[in-house]
């Protein structure tokens, strides 16, 4: 079992998780597993998108898993951060990687169903709420994969989009934005649901594998009670015609460091 010091105490490991590194800090560590949770470049793409209080301020990421976006966006902003996780193991992977990284003064993580939230944290509360939802609705449980772990994480068993879309509402403040990483097609359900929950679309980015592809990624970013008028950004490619990342995405992946 390997073991690494954290702010309160030596941090251990479980069955198949190990420390690694954050691609784009070489002194934060996060705990991941092949079987439980690995993070994505869809969540590094999404604490890249989303807009930042620097100084000050409260950010929720929902659907947290094992805290990287908590995590990266320390490196952003001063402001408290809490994140919220359903999944016990996810949430307790989350919570060492804070202790690793001793940041338990900045981060809070929360094991709790997101529709369960009243009376655990504050209502109209937060400057930014930051989700990477489930993407997939699954219809039937033959649909389900084998590790319920991915399952979860993948589809819409344990909330669906208007879910997390009302629980953005619920907890962000007037004013405040709410950001999403999904899929290019459930576009439509997300302008509409952020419609209906009073959630105004202000900034849509499409990413592409690269060039003379589809998109396959949308990062969509929303204002409570906010006043109409979207603005398409410029695509983001992930890699170039060589199959090697494109500047702006190793920019993105991997900070000025690269």
């Amino acid at each position: 079992m390997n073991v690494v010091e954290g702010s309160e105490g030596m941090i251990k490991l479980y069955e198949d998780e190990r420390f690694d590194y954050l691609l784009n800090d070489s002194t934060m560590k996060i705990i991941q597993s092949p079987s439980i949770f690995s993070y994505s470049l869809d969540s590094v793409l999404l604490a890249s998108f989303t807009y930042m209080p620097i100084k000050k301020g409260h950010i929720l990421d929902l659907c947290t898993g094992n805290g990287v976006i908590p995590l990266l966006l320390s490196k952003r902003t001063y402001g408290q951060i809490t994140g919220v996780e359903i999944q016990g193991r996810l949430a307790h992977m989350a919570k060492r990687s804070v202790e690793i990284n001793k940041l338990d003064d900045q981060i809070t993580i929360i094991n709790e169903d997101l529709k369960k939230l009243d009376g655990i944290i504050e209502q109209s509360k937060f400057d930014v709420i930051t989700c990477n939802p489930p993407y997939f609705p699954t219809l039937a449980k033959t649909e389900y994969n084998k590790n319920k772990y991915l399952t979860i994480a993948r589809h819409e068993v344990c909330c669906t989009l208007e879910d997390v879309v009302k629980a953005s509402k619920l907890y962000v403040k007037p004013g405040g934005k709410v950001s999403l990483v999904h899929r290019p097609e459930r576009l439509v359900d997300i302008i509409t649901l952020f419609r209906k929950y009073r959630i105004e679309p202000k900034r849509l980015r499409f990413v592409y594998p690269k060039k003379e592809r589809k998109a396959n990624t949308l990062l969509i970013e929303g204002t409570r009670d906010g006043n109409p008028g979207l603005k398409i950004l410029d695509p983001l490619y992930i890699y170039d015609d060589h199959d090697v990342y494109t500047k702006e995405a190793k920019h993105i992946i991997y900070g000025s460091k690269n």
